[in-house]
């Protein structure tokens, strides 16, 4: 393609994505890994908070004083910002990631997941910029404003733009295609906490924490990474099928259809909002245990954890930082437990079905939590742990799960939108999961509960939330004849039709074409071949796969030799 072409207005539309019958399908998963591998590091912003809480004071939080109002709190130079302000980030990375993704998930649709994937790449980066500058500045607001509201947008349009483009290249394979990209996700922080901590640790001074330097630094480095992420992806030719594939009868299996539902209609059925129930009802009672992880490890066995018959409350400062050693450990195993459970369980649900998967979730998840009480009870650290590994690794797997649900039940056309719409679900789970957790262990503390039961009833509680889930799950039927678009609507919709596809090929066969001209005038070669480059299979294509691996592989691994390097001393 000739360099004018690029420099066209439509280059980044969605018609100018249609892949090349050469094109290897493996490469669009590195493509959605790079960017989620650094939208996914909005899990691990947690490692900011204490260096930002002491900007100020240096050792020690400089607190403002009581008599200064609330608003002139905020905008203070000359003291510190609570731990409980810049948790508010944290609410809106997922507020906003659920309403963005349900605002513009119809747009990404129409205009493309290249598109999509370079806005996510400006607004995350961007906002990551706006909030060195509130660093800088010491203003929480542009924190807020920078990460938390336009780095939230990015979230959600990072996170929704390769799920309908891997469903089409991976007909064959849902589960496993989208668990291999939002994995990424649930990574991004294994990769994200350790560099910025290294960052941090480059950059700091007596003066300084080096926080604001990492934003820009990190800004830099995923800003490259996500614009070459968005760059790679391509969706497949109209009517294209994967080498031997046949669609399954829809008799084989009355829970996956061939057929589409308008974004429109899908809202409105009973499949929508029960899909909505099993994805809350999930992540509420996994993310509200992600969430406090470490402090629960730590008061529920206080003292056994170093070997000691004794409470959290009589430990020592000193024993305390070890036992919080032992519990960062515990945080890193549910990560990769986390991202484990994306990809084991999404790729399981293409044998078992997804409505069977949600089923093992639940049951399983409600059995395992019902459980925890009598392992802290009996003091098996080690069967509290595997209890909980277990339950990230379904959480995670509803995550990765959910995508090839909606396009078992919706179909394919408008899946990323109707995706987007549903993570309305997650935003929910993000407020109602920690509240429980968090408000339920403060009550039973305040009425004289030990600390090592608070999280007792809590248990129960969340075991309660996914028997629902579970009713929800068995309560999802095939959609109704009348909620499905006409094939004449279908093509109607159609934004890649047959026409424009030909239309691309002989604008980039005449691209060829003056490039050949120019190259016979300017060469003393006497030939020059003559077949446009999409007819031939790409030169080094195999090369090509392998760097674009290498590229995503390096980083992660490098963030589960990290992590594992913490979880080895939860067995010490």
């Amino acid at each position: 393609m000739s360099a004018d072409a690029i420099a066209r207005p439509d280059f980044f539309s969605r018609e100018r994505t249609v892949a090349s019958p050469a094109f290897n399908r493996w490469l669009v998963p590195p493509a959605a890994l790079a960017i989620h591998l650094c939208i996914g590091m909005a899990y691990g912003f947690s490692v900011f908070w204490l260096p930002l809480s002491r900007i100020i004071g240096g050792a020690q939080p400089k607190e403002c004083p009581e008599t200064l109002g609330f608003f002139a709190t905020l905008v203070a130079t000359d003291c510190d910002w609570k731990i409980s302000w810049l948790g508010w980030t944290f609410t809106l990375f997922f507020v906003l990631l659920g309403s963005s993704a349900a605002v513009f998930g119809h747009w990404l649709e129409t205009a493309g997941p290249r598109k999509a994937g370079l806005a996510a790449a400006f607004c995350w980066c961007g906002g990551l910029l706006i909030s060195a500058l509130g660093v800088y500045l010491h203003q929480i607001a542009l924190l807020w404003i920078g990460s938390g509201v336009i780095g939230g947008v990015g979230l959600g349009l990072g996170y929704i733009s390769p799920v309908s483009t891997l469903i089409k290249w991976f007909p064959d394979r849902r589960g496993m295609a989208t668990g291999l990209a939002i994995m990424g996700f649930g990574g991004g922080a294994m990769i994200g906490a350790p560099l910025a901590d290294r960052l941090m640790g480059f950059y700091a001074t007596p003066a300084s924490p080096g926080v604001w330097q990492t934003f820009v630094t990190l800004a830099a480095i995923y800003f490259v990474f996500m614009v070459a992420g968005a760059l790679g992806y391509r969706v497949p030719r109209e009517g294209w099928a994967p080498a031997g594939y046949t669609p399954p009868l829809s008799a084989a299996n009355a829970m996956v259809t061939h057929r589409h539902v308008h974004l429109d209609t899908a809202w409105k059925t009973p499949q929508f909002w029960l899909l909505w129930g099993v994805l809350c009802l999930n992540v509420s009672a996994g993310i509200g245990v992600l969430g406090m992880a470490s402090p629960m490890l730590q008061e529920v066995f206080g003292g056994r954890l170093i070997g000691l018959d004794i409470g959290f409350d009589a430990l020592s400062g000193e024993q305390k930082k070890q036992i919080a050693a032992i519990a960062a450990g515990f945080t890193g195993l549910l990560s990769l437990c986390n991202i484990g459970g994306r990809i084991g369980w999404a790729s399981a649900s293409d044998r078992f079905g997804r409505k069977a998967t949600y089923a093992i979730f639940f049951v399983l998840g409600f059995l395992l939590y019902a459980s925890v009480p009598f392992a802290a009870q009996s003091g098996a650290v080690v069967v509290f742990v595997l209890v909980f590994a277990v339950i990230i690794t379904m959480y995670g797997g509803g995550f990765a799960t959910i995508p090839a649900y909606l396009a078992d039940i919706f179909g394919t056309h408008h899946v990323g939108a109707i995706h987007g719409r549903l993570l309305t679900a997650w935003s929910t789970a993000g407020v109602l999961g920690p509240v429980l957790v968090n408000y339920i262990r403060e009550y039973q503390l305040a009425h004289g509960v030990a600390r090592e039961a608070a999280y007792n009833q809590t248990m129960y509680v969340l075991a309660g939330l996914l028997l629902a889930g579970l009713v929800c799950d068995l309560l999802v039927r095939p959609v109704a004849e009348k909620y499905y678009m006409s094939d004449e609507e279908v093509a109607a919709q159609k934004k890649i039709s047959v026409a424009e596809v030909e239309k691309e090929e002989d604008e980039t066969h005449a691209d060829f074409e003056d490039f050949v001209e120019e190259a016979s005038e300017t060469s003393d070669a006497a030939t020059v071949v003559a077949d446009p480059p999409a007819a031939q299979p790409a030169r080094g294509a195999w090369l090509l796969l392998l760097l674009a691996w290498t590229a995503v592989g390096a980083p992660l691994a490098w963030g589960v030799w990290m992590t594992l390097q913490k979880a080895l001393k939860l067995l010490q």
